[in-house]
């Protein structure tokens, strides 16, 4: 028998591990135990999806409309996605200009893929979404920090931005709102950052669960910038797998090779679920964003009372970025040990970047009752490790 001796290849082991999947994969082995795990770990809504989506996805199957798509994904929803931005945006866009994929994260891979040569630098927050970094650095690229302050509101100055360009910057990646801070970009700093004169990719796949104040496409400022969005959160569609990248016209064909090679197409049922959440989910999804902000009041709310005052207060997304220093400077350890000992999973925040390090991140897209039992037993917890 011949054994394989090919050494894997550096790009492949320089991907860190995205730790909020192994805190989770453990709160499963100890579900499977018989263990009462209150699940704060992971971005995934506790709602199910729409009845009007699922009942388009049914209507999908039995008319047997099952083959591939086009590439770019079918005209019906990209033309729908395009009247969203003219409507909510005020953005006119073309559907040649949306390409649909399996998810927002490919999303982002393809649209790096078209932009980053070796060495490249993109500029992002620090703290970030942990998979950030990795995709620039799979594809060669560099990251280049900018680290955000809690006491600023972990706000991306645009003058910290320009002092930090080199000329290997390349593309400003942006998210808002942002996870894991829940922080929302001002008009202002978006059109600042538009006027760099670099190449700006939006990820926007929290728009529509905003709660203080307006959010912002980079599209209003910048009609060659690159968004990435989905349905995922703001649909509860997590395990559908659909999202879509809005590129400037003279990408579409590269896009569009892209896709052909490395996806063919995203998922048709899910396309045509998609295409009913924008046409008939609006009320769905405004009751959705109303019991999140319901539950981001009360998390806040409980978590000044057991002593864990949150300066930076989280305007969208579904997270509580805490700072937990007074306790612990190794976030990782300090997730595992809140797991083992109260059956609460909360992310490590390690996982985005060294500006996250002494913090942990807390997602409330889960019931009030869960968060109210979720910081009694912290509350336990943190009395007991203060008393030693």
């Amino acid at each position: 028998m011949s054994t394989n001796k090919l050494k894997i290849p550096k790009r492949a082991t320089e991907i860190t591990p995205f730790y909020v999947m192994d805190i989770l994969e453990k709160a499963k082995e100890m579900e499977a135990a018989g263990k009462d795990v209150i699940h704060l770990e992971v971005g995934e809504p506790d709602f199910q999806t729409p009845d009007c989506i699922k009942e388009r996805a049914i209507k999908t199957i039995t008319e047997g409309k099952l083959g591939y798509t086009p590439s770019l994904g079918l005209i019906e929803l990209r033309k729908a996605i395009a009247g969203r931005y003219k409507e909510k945006y005020g953005v006119n866009i073309l559907p040649e200009q949306v390409v649909v994929t399996s998810g927002s994260s490919p999303a982002l891979q393809m649209v790096f893929s078209c932009l980053l040569e070796e060495g490249d630098e993109v500029i992002m927050t620090d703290p970030h979404y942990a998979c950030y970094s990795n995709f620039v650095k799979f594809l060669g690229g560099k990251p280049l920090l900018i680290k955000t302050e809690e006491d600023e509101n972990f706000r991306l100055s645009p003058d910290e931005i320009k002092k930090n360009m080199t000329g290997k910057s390349k593309v400003i990646l942006i998210n808002s709102p942002a996870n894991p801070t829940g922080v929302v970009m001002s008009a202002a700093d978006m059109e600042a950052v538009s006027a760099l004169g670099l190449t700006v990719i939006s990820d926007e796949i929290y728009h529509g669960l905003v709660y203080d104040g307006n959010e912002h496409s980079i599209l209003e400022f910048d009609k060659d910038a690159f968004v990435i969005d989905g349905f995922s959160k703001r649909y509860a569609m997590t395990g559908w797998r659909l999202g879509y990248a809005v590129v400037p016209q003279r990408y579409i064909r590269t896009i569009q090779c892209l896709v052909q090679n490395f996806l063919i197409s995203a998922p048709t049922i899910s396309q045509w679920g998609g295409l009913a959440a924008l046409e008939e989910a609006d009320d769905d999804l405004e009751m959705m964003r109303n019991e999140y902000k319901k539950r981001r009041d009360f998390l806040l709310n409980g978590l000044d009372k057991i002593g864990l005052e949150v300066s930076s207060k989280p305007a969208g997304a579904f997270y509580v970025l805490v700072n937990m220093k007074q306790y612990s400077n190794d976030s990782l350890q300090f997730a595992y040990d809140l797991l083992e000992n109260t059956n609460v999973a909360v992310t490590p925040g390690i996982d985005f970047g060294e500006g996250g390090e002494g913090f942990i991140r807390l997602s409330y897209a889960t019931s009030i009752e869960n968060i109210e039992a979720a910081l009694s037993r912290i509350e336990d917890y943190l009395k007991k490790i203060s008393s030693h």
